[in-house]
C-alpha cells in the first residue's frame, strides 16, 4: 500500500500564507529545493485543491533557463499524475491531470491501496480533509524562520493526531525539515 504524505512549507507560527495570502517568504533556496526534489522523486500522484493546483501548474511550462534544481523538480512534477479537487475548475492545463468534484475519503483509500508509488496531498484545506479522515500517513513540514502573525494555517484546527518523529534536518538558511509518521487514528476535537 502506498503512503499519503502531506508536505508543506510553513512559518514558525504555523502558516503557509500570511493574512494577505502572500507566501513569497516560503520560496526554498537551492539546498532546500534539492532536498524537496529527493522527497518528491518517488511520488506517483499529487492530490491538489484548486488553489494549490493553480500555483503548481506553472511547473508544466517552466522556463528551461531555470536552475538545474528547478528543472529537475519540473521533470518530477510533469512525470506524476495529478488529481485536482474542485467544484469550480472547468478544465486543467497540465498533462496527466484530472478533476474530481468532491473529495471522497473512500476513493482515496482505494487509490492508496492500488497505487504502486506514494501520493502527496497539497494545499492546507485538502490536507485538512485528508488528515481528519485519517488518510495521511506521513507529514513533511519545512519550518521557515519567520513569524507571519496569521493567515492560512498549515494544519487543521479541531483534530488530534499523534505523530512519531522519523527524521529532522536543519538547512543553512535556518529552515528545519521535520518528518513525521502518524500513529493511530485522527479524531476531531472541539466544535
Amino acid at each position: 500500500m502506498a503512503n499519503l504524505i502531506y508536505s508543506a512549507i510553513t512559518s514558525l507560527d504555523g502558516y503557509v500564507a500570511d493574512e494577505e495570502g502572500n507566501f513569497d517568504w516560503a520560496e526554498p533556496d537551492q539546498e532546500v529545493h534539492s532536498f524537496v526534489n529527493d522527497l518528491e522523486r518517488p511520488v506517483g500522484t499529487y492530490l491538489y485543491g484548486r488553489r494549490m493546483y493553480e500555483v503548481m501548474r506553472a511547473w508544466e511550462t517552466v522556463d528551461t533557463d531555470q536552475s538545474a534544481v528547478a528543472e529537475d523538480f519540473a521533470e518530477i512534477w510533469r512525470a506524476a499524475d495529478k488529481i485536482v479537487y474542485s467544484r469550480t475548475l472547468e478544465t486543467v492545463s497540465s498533462a496527466r491531470t484530472r478533476i474530481e468534484r468532491d473529495f471522497d475519503p473512500e476513493a482515496v483509500r482505494q487509490l492508496k491501496a492500488s497505487a504502486g508509488r506514494d501520493l502527496t496531498v497539497g494545499g492546507p484545506d485538502l490536507a485538512a480533509q485528508a488528515i481528519k479522515a485519517g488518510l495521511v500517513d506521513e507529514l513533511d513540514l519545512f519550518v521557515t524562520p519567520i513569524v507571519v502573525g496569521g493567515g492560512k494555517r498549515a494544519l487543521p484546527d479541531n483534530v488530534r493526531v499523534e505523530l512519531e518523529l522519523l527524521d529532522e534536518r536543519r538547512f543553512g538558511n535556518g529552515v528545519v525539515h521535520l518528518h513525521y509518521r502518524t500513529r493511530g487514528d485522527s479524531r476531531s476535537i472541539g466544535p
